[in-house]
């Protein structure tokens, strides 16, 4: 039986606490200011940490809400609606939206980006474990994409990351019991082939929203429609 949780570090109360908010709002902006202007992301990211006094979790947050005017201008002109997805193929970038809605549904802070997508800030480090929100999660994505009519689904896996074919497995059991028309694939770059992809892509990893031909924020439509509690921060 899984046990574990994808939810808060132990300081994580203390360091996302409301007092933290306007100062995150002013970090953003001024990170967003600089990426606009084509600095570069690391850099900009130590000034702006070093500026507003925030620790490494703080910081990986604000690089997760933070995007240029340039690339949040094409991210909009590439997605595409709920009224675009029926009878279409969608690639999904398969840790990429479990593990921020296994964080959603167990309590972590998820950060909604300047790009309108939605971000978590835990890592797999190499190595997926199953949570007790995983199969809730895998259902979620299922049933939406089932009343949205798309036509079948391929999630993508990182091949190398452990486990990935435990969990290959587990999805496709949870597709034959529900009827949901689903393939899994393990490939060694998943970004590099949804990035190239002709198909709905499903990610919130801003290097493969800025190249694919489409795409569809389904982390967001699940989090804001399907989703009752959670620890969502907007700045």
């Amino acid at each position: 039986m899984t046990t574990r949780n994808r939810g808060k570090q132990s300081n994580d109360d203390k360091w996302f606490a409301p007092k933290w908010h306007p100062i995150f709002a002013e970090a953003v902006n001024d990170f967003c200011y600089f990426l606009s202007r084509g600095y570069a992301e690391n850099s900009v990211l130590q000034i702006v940490g070093n500026r507003y006094k925030l620790n490494k979790r703080q910081r990986n947050a604000i690089l997760r809400i933070s995007s240029s005017d340039q690339e949040i201008n094409a991210r909009h002109q590439s997605v595409c609606q709920v009224a675009n997805l029926k009878n279409k193929v969608i690639d999904i970038d398969g840790f990429n939206l479990l593990i921020l809605l296994e964080s959603v549904l167990s309590g972590a802070y998820v950060f909604k980006g300047r790009d309108s997508t939605y971000r978590d800030i835990s890592s797999v480090h190499g190595s997926y474990k199953r949570v007790r929100k995983t199969e809730h999660a895998i259902l979620l994505v299922g049933n939406t994409l089932k009343e949205m009519k798309v036509k079948s689904v391929k999630w993508y896996l990182d091949q190398p990351v452990s486990n990935s074919g435990k969990l290959k497995t587990r999805i496709l059991e949870i597709s034959r019991d529900n009827q949901f028309n689903w393939d899994v694939e393990l490939v060694f770059n998943p970004d590099k082939v949804l990035a190239n992809s002709e198909n709905i892509v499903v990610s919130s990893d801003g290097w493969i929203l800025d190249r694919a031909q489409k795409w569809f924020n389904l982390g967001a439509f699940l989090i804001e429609n399907h989703i009752t509690e959670s620890n969502i921060i907007v700045v």
